[in-house]
């Protein structure tokens, strides 16, 4: 006599359990959508994240978003640092354009916060949440989706566990990075960009105060970050091709000090680490679909940015926000919470807030990383230009400063 194994009932399972992935969860709940995180990772590690030594900056459309889920009051004050400003230098010229708000705010541009702070706060607020939340969250940590595929009715996915549980749920959510499997096994294609550099980044003391200003700096052969923690400590990110970024690696700290002072021209100071460094692959991503039948993207699954405009989270933030306005509405109504014209909405709409600025970044990048004379003129000659020349400053500094709808 066999035993059957027993099916388990989710409105919505999300595969990835990062930032975008818990705030989904925390936000389905609240409009009585029960959900199930599944993820590779413990539930202590979860937790507690290991820090990965990102910080990100973060909207003042993002604040409120992370307020509304409960996870901005969870982000100690120490960890918020605000951006006055941004400057944007090329080369060794001491010119630098400036972004920032209008005389008519006083609000900083941005905040900056590491995302280990975000990660930790997003399972602290979703914790809290469930025992008075309006609908189930149920959690497969340490696990995996083994397949999926439409059930016998088309009404919903069924999904297998490499634990050999079948989950059945009526809309399945890849929120697992931008090198998403689950994506791919959706079979949704996504257009791939390989700059050809590895990003560091490493937290660094500084003799000199920067005001809270950020810096992007356009050098030749790098391209340079400062995002300010305090006065004196900022996070440099610097971008080199990987065989120069083993060379620097290799260094003791002191040989590493000097060489970061010397690539920041000494603008700050002598520099000093303060944190391990952490090295990333530079790959931006752009899905060519956000859903498939009772299937979504979120986050960087849907859409993975390149650092240099500092929106990725941000903009994965909104797109979390935005499905899961559009889910609690059907519910509320009675309505299919995975029909074809809401998921097509959500990606209508997430294109349109996404394609522009993910194709401005590109170009920012291919014109910025690009050393030869014509270009060194074309970029010179934009900063200075500034507002006349260049609208993507104003499209960046909006988006920084503009509220959630």
């Amino acid at each position: 006599m066999t035993t059957s194994i027993p099916i388990t009932q989710v409105d919505v399972a999300i595969v990835g359990a990062g930032p975008s992935g818990l705030c989904l969860a925390g936000a389905l709940s609240g409009h009585g959508v029960s959900t199930m995180l599944i993820d590779r990772q413990s539930r202590a590690a979860m937790a507690e994240p290991r820090s990965d030594g990102r910080e990100i900056a973060l909207t003042r459309a993002s604040q409120e978003i992370l307020e509304a889920l409960g996870i901005w009051s969870r982000i100690a004050a120490s960890e918020r640092a605000p951006m006055r400003a941004a400057r944007v230098f090329d080369g060794q010229s001491l010119f630098a354009m400036r972004l920032g708000p209008d005389a008519s705010r006083t609000e900083p541009l941005g905040c900056l916060v590491p995302n280990q702070a975000i990660r930790q706060a997003a399972y602290a607020a979703l914790e809290a949440v469930r025992p008075a939340a309006h609908a189930e969250v149920l959690w497969r940590d340490e696990s995996e989706v083994k397949a999926f595929h439409p059930d016998d009715r088309q009404t919903g996915v069924e999904i297998r566990l490499v634990s050999g549980e079948t989950v059945r749920a009526k809309l399945l959510v890849a929120a697992d990075s931008r090198f998403s499997q689950t994506r791919q096994a959706m079979g949704i294609a996504a257009h791939s960009y390989q700059h050809g550099q590895q990003m560091l980044v490493c937290r660094m003391h500084h003799r000199k105060a920067h005001d809270f200003t950020a810096w992007e700096w356009f050098g030749h052969g790098q391209t340079l970050a400062l995002l300010p923690v305090s006065e004196h400590c900022s996070s440099v990110v610097l971008t080199l091709k990987p065989s120069e970024m083993d060379a620097l690696l290799s260094q003791p700290q002191e040989n590493f000090d000097a060489e970061i002072t010397r690539r920041l021209g000494r603008r700050l100071g002598a520099m000093t680490r303060v944190a391990e460094p952490h090295c990333y692959p530079l790959t931006s991503v752009y899905a060519e679909h956000f859903v498939a039948p009772r299937q979504a993207l979120i986050g960087d699954a849907a859409v993975g940015m390149h650092p240099v405009t500092a929106h990725g989270f941000n903009l994965g933030l909104q797109g979390v926000w935005r499905l899961a306005t559009l889910i609690g509405e059907a519910r509320r109504a009675d309505q299919d919470i995975a029909a074809a014209p809401l998921l097509h909405r959500y990606q209508h709409d997430h294109r349109l807030a996404t394609a522009p600025l993910f194709a401005a970044t590109l170009a920012i990048t291919g014109l910025y990383t690009n050393d030869r004379p014509a270009a060194r003129l074309l970029r010179k000659a934009l900063l200075h230009a500034g507002d006349v020349a260049w609208p993507v400053r104003r499209l960046i500094a909006a988006h920084l400063m503009r509220p959630a709808r």
